[in-house]
Formats: C-alpha cells, structure tokens, sequence
C-alpha cells in the first residue's frame, strides 16, 4: 500500500491534470445518494446520507490520514485556470436539484409517517447542507454564471442572504466580536446558534441596504433582499403546490438542517480565535493564524478543500483546489465530520477545544511581542 506521502505526491506532483482532479469526484456520491432517496423515499435510502456523513467519513480520515503538502508557486499560479477542477461544482447543482425536487414530488404521491418525514427532512438537509459548501466556493468567484449557481442552490437551504453576508460581513469582520459567525471561547453551540442565525440576517440585512441605496436600486430585482425574498417564496409555493402541507413541512424541514449544518461549521472553524484590535474598531489583518485548519484528506476531497479554510481566509479568492495547507494556523484535532459530533457536546468540546485556544493564544502572545519593536 502506497504511504501517505506517496499519495499526496501523486495528486500534487500534476495538479493540472484530470487526474489530479478526480478525487474531488467523489463528492457527488453525496447527491447521487440523495437521488436515491427521490427515486423511492420509503425504502433504508434516507438512512445512508447520514451513516455515510457521521460515521463513514469519521473513519476514513483515521484509514486515509492527512496531507500535509502544499502546492508550490508555481503550481498555485497554474491552478485558477483549470476547468477541470470547476467541473464537479457544476455538475453538483443539476444533481441537488433533482434530488430535492424529486423527493417533493414523491410526497405528493404516497403517505409518510411523521418519523419518515423527519428521516427524509434530515437526508436531504445533509445534502443541501453540503450544498452550502459548493455554494460557497462558487460564490466568492467573479464570473456571474457561477454566482448564479450559489444563489439557486442557496435558495434549495432558504439562506440566501448568506451571499450577502458572507462574503461582505464574515470575511471582514472574522475573528472579532462584530462577526456573528464566529463563536467565542466558551460559548456552547446551542448558544452560538441563536446568536449567529439572528445576526446573520440582520447584518445581510444592513450590507445589501447600504449597497443599493449607493448604486440606486432599492427594490428593484437587483435588491437581493427582494429578489432573494421572493425567490424563497416561490419554492415553498411550488413545494406546497406539488405536495401540499407536507410538501412545505419537508421542505422547510430540510432547509433548518442546512442551515443548522452550515452554523455548526462556522463554529467550529474560528471557534476561541480573536483578531487584536488596533484602534477602535480597527483590527489586524486576517491571517491563518485566524481560522482552524484540518488536513483529513478524504473530508477535504468531499469538501472541496474548505478544511483548508486558514488559507481561505488569507486569500478569499484563492479556487479550491489552490488552498494550502498552513502549517502555521492553528489545527483541529480531526476532520470536520468528526468534529461536528464533538460539538454537539459542550462539556467534551471544551475539554478537547479550550486548552487549543488557550495554547494558540499564549503563542498569538509571545509571537506579538516578539514582533514588537524594542
């Protein structure tokens, strides 16, 4: 069996390649899955998503390991042209939304317990909630077709307004207390939730005012506070057309565990982690030193990379498949699936994630003084 350096080797020696794009293929097991839930809803489908999600991927990263090798300058130059990496991203949207809309369809036709529904909400909630990660990568791109994409799949989790906010509020104001985004040492992720679902809103809210009042097109369809409002509108309509209250209660169902799904990620990246304020209101640069990172490599090829996410957040514009490995930013103890689980356990999430931060911070300390001036 070929060692885990030899592994990395192989995808990274060639990153220009189709095969160095293949791995990231693998993702699209996820709403290929989903669409077997849509062909038939009644049968042990709707267990797979989740089995595979929490159990599968938790022990492939411990079978599988990390890696740990970053593409070299040159590689990285070459990468942001390749299409061969962009493919997988589109070929997710068609896919998703045959899956959800399928399975709407599907409960328009037969009866479901309560307990299937709520099965059936928590498959396809997993996969929109995954979606959300494909949303991401392709809404921080400048080219308006893929834009587009992030917002119709955003539209699948009712959580549109996180291309306001994320890309407007989040990347500025990580790491500090204006983001709501990012959780505080010490806080539990119950009490994250309400706080960063609340401020998410409200700060989308403020940015996208702020914009069209400045360009001049307040309530027209550029308004993404009234575009993305009647966009949700119209898919609850059409779920409760084709499958009536059942069709609403799936659907909205979903959308709460995508969301759900999406929050805990953000608590877990930046969980403790505190950017020094230089003057008031004025903060330090992000750097990777800002953002948790975790190098499992199977969770990163079915997550696009977005483990990498200390490099992300130094060069947001930086494709997914450029993202480095930071050896300097702070390292999560596992991969995010894992990770997920433990945070749904505050007194085991601060027995294994405090003293990390406290260790980042004294480091974050001695590392200011050392760079201040005598």
């Amino acid at each position: 069996m070929a060692s885990s350096t030899e592994i990395d080797a192989e995808f990274d020696s060639a990153p220009s390649t189709w095969r160095a794009s293949w791995p990231f293929a693998m993702a699209l097991i996820i709403p290929a899955a989903a669409v077997q839930v849509a062909v038939d809803p009644l049968s042990g489908w709707p267990f797979v998503l989740p089995a595979f999600i929490f159990l599968m991927l938790p022990l492939l990263d411990l079978f599988a390991g990390r890696n740990r090798l970053a593409t070299t300058p040159n590689e990285s130059a070459r990468l942001p042209r390749d299409w061969r990496f962009d493919v997988w991203l589109w070929l997710w949207v068609p896919i998703e939304l045959v899956a959800v809309a399928g399975t709407v369809w599907q409960l328009g036709r037969i009866e479901v317990s309560a307990a299937r529904l709520a099965l059936l909400a928590l498959s396809t909630g997993l996969l929109t909630g995954v979606g959300i990660n494909v949303a991401h990568e392709l809404m921080h791109r400048r080219g308006r077709f893929e834009r587009a994409l992030a917002e119709i799949l955003m539209t699948t989790s009712l959580y549109t307004h996180f291309c306001v906010e994320h890309v407007l509020g989040h990347h500025k104001h990580v790491s500090t207390h204006g983001d709501p985004a990012s959780s505080r040492l010490g806080e539990s992720l119950y009490a994250f939730f309400p706080r960063t679902l609340a401020g998410g809103l409200r700060s989308a809210w403020r940015l996208e005012t702020a914009r069209v009042q400045r360009v001049g097109i307040a309530w027209t369809l550029k308004d993404r506070r009234l575009r993305y409002a009647l966009e949700q509108l119209a898919v609850v309509a059409v779920a409760a057309v084709v499958a009536g209250a059942v069709g609403v209660v799936f659907f909205v169902a979903q959308a709460l565990v995508a969301m759900l799904l999406l929050e805990t990620i953000n608590y877990i990246e930046h969980y403790g982690l505190v950017r020094r304020e230089l003057r008031p209101g004025v903060y330090e640069r992000c750097l990777p030193a800002h953002s948790w990172n975790a190098s499992e490599r199977v969770t990163n090829w079915f997550l696009f990379q977005l483990q990498r996410h200390a490099d992300h957040h130094h060069v947001a514009s930086r494709p997914y498949f450029a993202l480095r490995h930071v050896d300097d930013s702070p390292q999560l103890p596992t991969g995010y699936a894992g990770m997920i689980i433990l945070a749904t356990m505050p007194p085991l999430w601060r027995r294994v994630m405090d003293k990390r931060v406290e260790a980042w911070r004294a480091r974050h300390v001695a590392d200011e003084a050392g760079a201040a001036p005598p």
